[in-house]
């Protein structure tokens, strides 16, 4: 059922009193870490009770693209910004931006950086960067000033594209939110960065939905699902083995005969899966 604080909105759009916001162009990204005993652990945040947007809700890194994150300054190995508007299914300029935000947000939520000095490389800590990262998301740095200061290359390699959610119409801010993965990389450690996360936790996908299932964490639909599709991996490099369709999800409010607006969370034709894509 769409909560309370929602029937206004969604009403007024529905009959046509109210526009649809336009949905912003985001990326978020799901680190993940090998632990024994126990397995593959995802990196969430559990978001301010003050935020506007999925307050208390746990999420992954991830906000929203800056103008300046499409950027051609910005240093680039791995695969290109043409390879990576095929897999997402945009332009290419939609494509850097997109890819940039996803390693630029996680940077600033978690302190963990997809970047190298070299392209074979990547940093080992960001602990002593820690003026600069306030300052990307004060937006006083660009990335590309931030890479270039440091002497380091973005590495998209170690990002996977993964899935498409766009926010119901209904809604006041909207995003059109690109999923990545990433593997926690060596040497690095996420860091409690505090700012729109109150509490930070390493779970083990299982956990994470049981947690859910409890009530004990809130999930929102495209996080539970895309722990939830995780969850049928047994380890992070089958994860990011798996070669993935981006399926755009697109959830509508719908107003029963029984006068209840309720959420509808489409199923995606097919898992998002498919075999051998170049």
């Amino acid at each position: 059922m769409l909560p309370d604080g929602l029937t206004g909105r969604a009403r007024d759009v529905l009959e046509g009193r109210a526009e649809p916001v336009p949905a912003r162009d985001a990326a978020t990204v799901v680190v993940l870490r090998e632990r024994a005993p126990g397995g593959m652990q995802l990196y969430l945040l559990r978001r301010s009770a003050s935020m506007a947007f999925a307050a208390g809700a746990h999420v992954f890194p991830g906000g929203a693209v800056d103008p300046r994150d499409a950027d051609r300054e910005v240093a680039w190995a791995g695969p290109s910004p043409a390879w990576w508007a095929d897999a997402l299914r945009c332009d290419e300029p939609t494509a850097r931006g997109l890819v940039c935000a996803a390693v630029r947000e996680t940077f600033e939520e978690s302190g963990v950086l997809l970047a190298g000095p070299r392209p074979d490389a990547v940093v080992a800590d960001t602990a002593e960067w820690e003026e600069d990262r306030l300052a990307l998301i004060g937006r006083e740095l660009s990335f590309a000033e931030f890479l270039a200061r440091r002497g380091l290359v973005l590495r998209t390699d170690l990002l996977r594209p993964w899935s498409r959610w766009i926010t119901p119409r209904v809604e006041s801010r909207r995003y059109d939110t690109r999923f990545f993965v990433a593997a926690l990389p060596p040497g690095q450690r996420t860091r409690d960065v505090g700012g729109e996360a109150d509490r930070v936790a390493w779970m083990r996908p299982a956990d994470a939905l049981a947690a859910a299932e409890r009530g004990e964490i809130t999930l929102m639909p495209p996080t539970r699902r895309t722990i939830a599709e995780i969850a049928a991996y047994p380890e992070v490099g089958k994860v990011l083995a798996a070669e993935r369709t981006v399926v755009t999800v697109a959830p509508e409010v719908v107003r029963g005969e029984d006068g209840v607006y309720r959420l509808l969370v489409p199923e995606p034709a097919g898992d998002g899966v498919r075999e051998g894509r170049a």
